[in-house]
């Protein structure tokens, strides 16, 4: 099951398999984008909502931004989200655009958007070639890869992160598993809503609200139309630890002691916190990122370290604010991950 073989991955998505696919952002569980058998299969892989829609992955923009044909993804692209497609794919940026005959509710969750992304890693593209290769009427294929993990958990960066998740809902015969290392970014890619006059951000990432004004110039709107996207959930990328989020390192003492005051076992706490900072008496470091692009690549190892070893909490200080980088979307999932979840019925 377990590969570095692009075409192995390729022929398996074309027959309607599924497969983990590497991407630079997180590891994705892919299946063929428009086949709605195969998506099917994701969503009871993962237990995703049927109405929560998925990214779209392609292999090249001009193609897959073609409105002309009768099988076209998309069917509006405003010269704002060409100008965005030529500055930031391949990578991550996701763009949300007025659905075209190809994007079925399977993919775009009953809306009329579809999400669409070229991803910036080797070995994605290069299966994605291969399928519109091997297919060539079919082309431009596109995969719908959501996360590779169960639905509202914390993503995966390595192969065997998703694996270990998501094992049991694999064929082990038939689906595939790609290696492609770790993941370069870390956390999921920016998703812009380009349906309207001017761009907007629905969920942070990799390409900040700064580039999208310097490449569009324009600025971008705070509300629109209440699209649904993947990863926006009040409660979401959620460890079965407890997260606490402070906003210092006193404030992370106070609640490592307090929390070992309380009778939690001191190999129970973990932290994550800049590497300027002293890990307090009784606690376990889970990750001391000393830029912003660390935090991004080491956040989700770190939670998910955490839940392998049995620990409790974290506690964790989100990065400062961060209009030129990543540092908004490493803040963003951290709320989500430490959001009250929704119970279980």
């Amino acid at each position: 099951m377990s590969t570095k073989d692009a075409h192995a991955a390729a022929t398996a998505l074309l027959a309607g398999r599924m497969v983990i696919l590497p991407t630079e952002t997180v590891y994705g569980l892919a299946a063929r984008a428009d086949q709605s058998e195969a998506v099917a299969r994701i969503y009871e892989a993962k237990g995703r909502p049927l109405d929560h829609p998925v990214i779209v992955h392609v292999a090249e923009p001009n193609a897959t931004l073609d409105t002309s044909t009768e099988d076209a993804w998309v069917t509006e692209v405003p010269d704002y989200a060409r100008a965005l497609a030529d500055a930031f794919w391949p990578g991550p940026m996701t763009l949300v655009l007025a659905r075209g005959p190809r994007a079925g509710d399977h993919v775009t969750g009953g809306q009329d958007t579809v999400a669409l992304r070229v991803p910036d890693h080797p070995l994605a593209r290069e299966v994605l070639r291969i399928m519109d290769e091997q297919d060539p009427e079919g082309a431009p294929h596109g995969v719908a890869a959501p996360s590779a993990n169960r639905f509202g958990r914390v993503s995966p960066t390595t192969l065997a992160d998703a694996v270990e998740e998501l094992a049991d809902a694999l064929d082990p015969e038939l689906d595939i598993a790609l290696d492609g290392g770790a993941s370069g970014v870390g956390v999921e890619s920016t998703i812009i809503d380009c349906t309207g006059d001017v761009p907007r951000i629905l969920r942070p990432g990799g390409v900040s609200e700064a580039d999208v004004e310097r490449v569009t110039g324009l600025v971008t709107a705070e509300t629109g139309r209440g699209i649904r996207v993947p990863g926006a959930l009040p409660s979401h990328y959620a460890p079965l630890a407890h997260l606490v989020l402070v906003a210092d390192g006193s404030a992370l003492c106070a609640v490592v002691e307090s929390s070992q005051e309380a009778g939690l076992e001191p190999a129970a706490v973990g932290i994550i916190a800049p590497a300027d900072l002293d890990t307090p008496e009784g606690a376990m470091r889970l990750l001391a990122p000393a830029t912003h692009e660390e935090y991004a690549r080491g956040l989700y190892a770190a939670m998910r370290a955490a839940d392998r070893g049995g620990l409790r909490m974290i506690v964790a200080i989100p990065p400062d604010a961060d209009e030129e980088g990543i540092g908004d979307a490493v803040a963003d999932r951290l709320r989500r991950a430490a959001a009250p979840r929704p119970a279980q019925t």
